[in-house]
């Protein structure tokens, strides 16, 4: 669909989500909402209307906001093909669930790809390693001197999550604790045995971390 009308696909869409792309649009251009109804051929408090009752209460007048806007009817009633990942369009009716803590550590699983998040100075860093899960602890292998290397005993996060953006689904999990050093060459020995314990980006890595939290959290989006 371009600029063809399509009357059932303008009788099925969903007036909310039309008038959010509407002003999505507008703001993206830089339009005030005078001067997209002075563009429109319409007084301000109609356009108004038209965005709170969607197009079928008007498809001639839409057509008109929408050749304002330089959209096409497709951008308008089923979102741009080309949009970023990240940025689709929500579901219908999506749900927002918390996760309990065993939830939580069941969606890490044995070892993935997470984000440690630390307090240096002059602002707090985020950065991707590669973890394995240790008897309610997570540990990660990296360089003594490196960025994703912690103070033993400062404070910092951990987060990891899956998202499927087709589905606007997906979950969330974040921990908070310490961050604390392994020295015992023993230890250490063991946690290497882990699944998912090599480092990725390779080179010397001695320093294991351990994150021991205090609080963990996590949320899951869909629609059911």
């Amino acid at each position: 669909m371009s600029n063809i009308l399509d009357l059932d696909a303008i009788r099925r869409a969903d007036p909310c989500v039309v008038a959010r792309r509407i002003v999505e649009r507008r703001n993206q251009l830089g339009l005030e909402e005078d001067r997209l109804a002075y563009e429109a051929a319409m007084s301000p408090q109609y356009l108004r209307h038209l965005l709170a009752v969607g197009p079928a209460f008007d498809p001639g007048g839409f057509a008109r906001i929408v050749g304002a806007l330089r959209m096409t009817w497709s951008e308008v009633l089923e979102g741009r093909a080309d949009a970023p990942p990240g940025q689709p369009d929500p579901a219908s009716h999506p749900l927002l669930l918390h996760l309990t803590e065993p939830q939580c550590w069941e969606l890490l699983g044995t070892h993935g790809i997470g984000r440690i998040g630390l307090p240096v100075e002059p602002a707090p860093i985020v950065l991707p390693v590669n973890y394995a899960v240790d008897a309610g602890t997570v540990v990660y292998r990296t360089a003594a001197e490196g960025a994703a290397a912690p103070r033993a005993g400062a404070p910092v996060s951990f987060q990891v999550d899956h998202i499927d953006d087709r589905r606007s689904r997906g979950w969330s999990v974040l921990m908070v604790g310490e961050a604390q050093h392994v020295g015992d060459p023993a230890e250490q020995e063991r946690l290497a045995a882990l699944p998912g314990a090599t480092p990725w980006a390779g080179g010397s890595r001695p320093l294991w971390v351990r994150i021991r939290p205090y609080k963990v959290t996590g949320r899951r989006i869909g629609t059911e």
